[in-house]
Order: C-alpha cells, then structure tokens, then sequence
C-alpha cells in the first residue's frame, strides 16, 4: 500500500498493486455490474486484495477493473475509524439477485458482521450499477440509494475508464 495523494486531513487516495487495476482480457459473461467495496477493520487494504484474489478464482465473475481506494471519514454513525472504499467492475452471468446472495456469501465468508446500521465493518459489498436496469426490492436496490451523493463512490468511480462504457 502507497500514500498517493492526501487530499486533506481526513481523505487519500490510495494505489496498490490491484487498486486500481485493469484486465485486458476478455469476458464472456454478458452482464456489466459495479460493485463498491468498503470497509474499516483490520487491515482493509490486505482484505481487499484477499478479495481481489478470491474474486479471480471465482467461476461466476470477470474482474474487469478496479478502482483506487479511498480512505474516508465515517458518515452515519460517526463514532468509528475512516473507511476505505473501492469500486470493482465485473462481469458476471449472474443475475442480480443471484449475485445479492453470491455477495452475502463472501462477506460472510470475510467475517461480516451486521450489529447495526452504519457500524464498523470488515467488508461491505455493494452492488452500484447492474447492466442499465432500475430495480427497487425489499433486499435490493439499484441503482444503489444515495450513491451520487456519496463521495465514497463518486471519487472512485471517477478514477475509472469502465464508467465511460456504463449508461
């Protein structure tokens, strides 16, 4: 993990050897889905690439690109360390709601625990955009709630070629 840019007291950017990373490789899997990647115990950095490695291997995802990490104040419940957060872009023939539980079997997997809203966390996947589609489920909504108004996703999304292909 490097330092790259602090951008005040409280935010950096941050590179790694994944973060960000592109794959030149080709995907057969037709669905587009960015996932936002957070989290604020332990090592977050090293849980990431442990995922970043977990994903590769995985028979049901295409890692197309990552973004950056960004290292950010807690909103919510504020009484917590900085998060960090990153932006994944995969592929997958999953559908979205396969993916939902796929993505709750990895945070499990990671050691995710859900006390309370907004609480300190070692993983947390998000599914950001899936294909151009709207959905609004009891589990499921996406495009994500409130992800324009997060700078947790906008920065890192905007480190990214990906989103130039997304609609």
């Amino acid at each position: 993990m490097r330092l790259y840019k602090k951008l005040d007291i409280e935010r950096s950017i941050i590179k790694t050897e994944k973060y960000p990373y592109i794959n030149g490789r080709y995907s057969s899997f037709s669905n587009r889905v960015f996932l936002g990647i957070g989290g604020n115990i332990g090592d977050t950095t090293r849980v990431f690439h442990k995922l970043f490695a977990f994903l590769s291997k995985s028979n049901l995802i295409d890692i197309v690109e990552t973004s950056i990490i960004f290292k950010n104040p807690p909103f919510g419940y504020s009484n917590q360390n900085s998060f960090y957060n990153s932006i994944i872009l995969i592929q997958t023939p999953l559908s979205p709601k396969l993916l939902l539980r796929y993505i709750w079997q990895i945070e499990k997997r990671f050691k995710r625990r859900r006390t309370f809203i907004n609480a300190p966390r070692s993983l947390d996947i998000d599914i950001i955009f899936y294909n151009n589609i709207r959905l609004r489920d009891k589990n499921l909504k996406i495009p994500h709630i409130g992800w324009n108004k997060r700078e947790s996703v906008i920065l890192p999304l905007s480190t990214m070629r990906g989103i130039l292909n997304a609609s």
